[in-house]
């Protein structure tokens, strides 16, 4: 979700009314308590939905907003906050606290898993999941991809822009950034190329994909590959975590893995840390190697440092 949502969706029908210096500790506990109570907008819901559509929503219950949501509300405000300070509109600004969330287990797709899926595609299909499954693009980064951000030639893509809800927005972490393809991608694209719009994945009209259109591809390609888990369901983030997955349990070294990523921090990238078979195993092996001389260690600390 975009800064723009977030305030378009929880900041200002909450706080709208209200004086800057009005915020203070007890508003903001007032925010969380009817963030906590708020039901999660279904995604690729329409604003005018049919009748038809109004009966199957009434048969679900509404989840609510995850704690991960509301501390990303909270984020923006306690920014803002900061810079009406900085810019001296308020004199003080109010602690805004978080939630203590635990960090979320991810699941990813074997290799053999991965296989079954795209076996199971549609030409137009397989496209879509071998890019999401061989560059780790977020749901919203596929959504916005165009044409124009991908380099067939040189085997790149540049993720420029995040399209989530009809919104469109810089990508998370609020800069592009470029992947490289392998020659997977670079074939499935090539194959998949139209002429209906400036947008890669899109609908036949050429209008881009939403976020409901893009969950049910996953999960009727998912059923037909008989690719299943007992609890859950797979999700689009979770062919993300594939990406970095895979990655690491063909010893790729973090740094690089996150860069492919985009991850804002090393910390984010080191979930897959322990799926790197080698790496601990080659770190003790050292200890056992032959001493290194005195003289020929400082050569190599002098080059490391040159």
């Amino acid at each position: 979700m975009s800064k723009r949502q977030i305030l378009d969706d929880h900041l200002i029908p909450f706080f709208g009314e209200m004086a800057l210096d009005a915020i203070g500790p007890a508003e903001i506990e007032d925010f969380k308590a009817a963030m906590k109570k708020k039901p999660r907008r279904l995604s690729g819901h329409s604003e005018a939905p049919s009748k038809r559509a109004l009966r199957r929503r009434k048969v679900r219950t509404p989840k609510l907003l995850s704690l991960k949501t509301i501390n990303n509300a909270l984020a923006v405000l306690s920014k803002l906050l900061n810079l009406a300070k900085e810019q001296n509109v308020l004199a003080h600004t109010p602690d805004v606290k978080l939630f203590k969330v635990a960090k979320p287990d991810y699941d990813f797709l074997t290799f053999e898993e991965v296989a079954q899926l795209l076996d199971a595609a549609t030409p137009q299909e397989a496209a879509l999941l071998t890019t999401a499954l061989k560059t780790g693009l977020r749901q919203g980064d596929l959504i916005g991809l165009q044409w124009s951000d991908v380099d067939l030639v040189r085997a790149k893509l540049h993720v420029k822009r995040t399209i989530w809800r009809g919104v469109e927005g810089t990508p998370k972490g609020g800069s592009s950034r470029t992947v490289d393809l392998p020659l997977s991608v670079v074939d499935a694209l090539k194959a998949h190329r139209h002429l209906r719009g400036p947008f890669v994945f899109c609908q036949e009209n050429g209008e881009h994909l939403t976020p409901g259109m893009m969950d049910h591809l996953l999960i009727t390609t998912l059923k037909r590959a008989g690719v299943t888990r007992e609890k859950g369901t797979i999700g689009w983030h979770d062919l993300r975590h594939t990406y970095g997955s895979h990655l690491a349990m063909r010893d790729i070294p973090m740094k690089v893995i996150q860069e492919l990523m985009g991850h804002a921090t090393l910390d984010m990238t080191m979930r897959y840390a322990h799926l790197s078979p080698d790496t601990r195993r080659d770190a003790v092996r050292v200890l056992d190697g032959p001493v290194m001389p005195r003289a020929t260690y400082v050569q190599h600390e002098e080059e490391a440092t040159a």
